[in-house]
């Protein structure tokens, strides 16, 4: 009699809900449901559900088990909710939220179970048309970015191919006239442009993260010590630069050349916002990033060193930090900054494994705080003697060109047979490795990392290799390929050399390697 009264009480209870409510006893019978209960598993199966009915049994089978299988966790003393969507694909399929309990006795014995549901459909769609819209957004956004890059970059090419092209025109007119004086001027002018060229072009690489980077153990502090120089005359007399390095610096595994750029536009950028003179300080730390400091900077925990560079200027709202990494994006009057400097540094703190982050408020200043793991060793030792290496004659070694692009080949083979070199070409790696194959002397292989038909220049360095062991090779590339160049970790008598480079810097860089010098 107890046992009908507390189901009966529950029967009561159950008609004042507006939401769907059923008990089951302990073999998943149905002994007691609402009139919200019974209209909505009407609307989804289309059967009228009755007392006594076996519940898991009205299922469609797959859906059954599953049902049992929670009825027989509320029955084993369970209180949970699931979130799942149930019907007859006839009816209607909601999704629910359903809150399971176990039915107790008076004596706290279990003698059923309860099931409550919500239907939670619209709320679920709201959520998906939010997700819906928000993914259009960004693809708006997206589109936008990219709008504003490619206007940028055409802009700036365009300046700088109407010099190239301009002066190269102009130069050949004189030479058909026969008029030789001042040309130099022209070539100049072109070849600056050229050069101008090629450093928006690795910045672009910098900002999307495709540089081709060759880190090195690197002694943070040394290295800013030796541009502290150049530093100064940089940014001129109104701004005074004070470095502080911390004691017990880590070392950092870096491209250390990117580093002097990042650090040469930091400065820049702290030298145009003060206008009227003021200081820069260039200051090391290390860094021990916990979870909640390594979520802050979207960095994982771990051991860390910055390199921040704060001046006394006009300081950043905070919409302007929030789109300075954009490219192209710039608060500096027309022609005076690309836009590119901070999503450089950007791109090349996030691809070194590090971050970036702005501290700004108008009127008070800015502090750019660069972001780079920890390298566990000590930093290598750098040749004292930095003068240009120069070719010396050569003595008939031969070098193997591999390169898709017939104008570089004839480049590097006019240098280098002006050097003393003997060159064979190929267009791609099989050419390339169907003359290692043969009988003819190789002292060197350079090639490039992106080559067609299927071999890349890694791989045709691994086959010269085994084909010839401990043969030299120089890779030469455009593009990021660091996964196939050993992400900047290349083997003995392996070199990088990025492109576009100048002549001079080809020539020095083999004679280099072929005098032994490489690492």
């Amino acid at each position: 009699m107890e046992r009908s009264e507390a189901l009966l009480l529950y029967q009561d209870v159950f008609q004042s809900d507006p939401n769907p409510a059923c008990a089951f006893d302990i073999n998943h019978a149905i002994v007691a449901f609402n009139q919200a209960f019974s209209d909505e598993f009407f609307r989804v199966y289309g059967h009228r559900a009755q007392p006594g009915e076996t519940f898991p049994a009205l299922f469609l089978p797959d859906q059954g088990e599953i049902i049992a299988g929670y009825l027989d966790r509320a029955l084993a003393g369970e209180a949970f909710t699931i979130t799942e969507r149930f019907g007859h694909p006839d009816f209607a399929s909601p999704m629910w939220e359903i809150f399971y309990n176990p039915l107790r006795a008076g004596n706290g014995e279990i003698i059923g179970a309860v099931q409550h549901g919500v239907d939670i459909t619209e709320q679920v769609n709201a959520e998906e048309q939010l997700a819906s819209a928000q993914e259009a957004l960004r693809q708006a956004q997206k589109m936008e970015a990219v709008g504003q890059l490619t206007g940028g970059l055409a802009h700036d090419f365009n300046n700088l191919l109407t010099g190239m092209m301009g002066n190269l025109e102009l130069l050949q007119a004189r030479i058909a006239r026969g008029r030789l004086d001042d040309i130099d001027r022209f070539i100049n002018a072109a070849q600056g442009a050229g050069r101008r060229a090629a450093s928006l072009t690795q910045r672009l690489l910098a900002f999307s993260r495709r540089q081709t980077l060759d880190p090195k153990p690197t002694d943070v502090n040394r290295l800013i010590t030796g541009m502290e120089d150049m530093l100064r005359r940089t940014v001129g007399g109104a701004s005074h630069i004070e470095i502080v390095g911390a004691g017990g610096l880590w070392t950092a595994n870096i491209d250390a050349g990117q580093l002097e750029n990042a650090l040469l536009n930091l400065c820049i950028n702290a030298r145009d916002a003060m206008p009227d003179g003021g200081r820069i300080t260039i200051e090391t730390a290390n860094k021990w990033l916990d979870d909640r400091t390594g979520k802050e900077r979207d960095l994982s925990p771990g051991q860390y060193l910055s390199i921040c560079v704060t001046d006394t200027g006009s300081g950043m709202s905070a919409e302007t930090i929030a789109r300075a990494f954009e490219p192209f994006y710039t608060t500096k009057p027309i022609g005076q900054g690309t836009g590119l400097g901070l999503s450089m540094i950007y791109g090349f703190a996030r691809q070194s494994g590090g971050q970036v982050r702005i501290y700004s408020e108008i009127g008070e200043g800015t502090t750019v705080c660069v972001y780079l793991p920890r390298h566990l060793g000590d930093a290598e030792e750098t040749e004292a003697d930095e003068t240009a290496l120069t070719v010396a004659g050569a003595t008939g070694q031969t070098i193997l060109v591999v390169d898709d692009e017939a104008t570089i080949r004839h480049l590097i083979d006019e240098v280098l047979d002006e050097a003393g070199y003997t060159v064979i070409g190929a267009a791609d790696g099989a050419a390339g490795i169907k003359v290692l194959q043969s009988g003819a002397r190789i002292e060197l292989l350079i090639t490039d990392v992106g080559l067609p038909n299927g071999m890349n220049g890694r791989q045709v360095a691994d086959a010269a290799r085994i084909l010839r062991p401990g043969l030299k090779v120089l890779f030469i590339t455009g593009y990021a390929e660091n996964a196939a160049v050993g992400n900047g970790h290349l083997e003995a008598g392996m070199e990088l050399l990025t492109k576009p480079f100048s002549m001079e810097a080809l020539a020095a860089k083999v004679g280099e390697m072929m005098e032994g010098n490489c690492r």
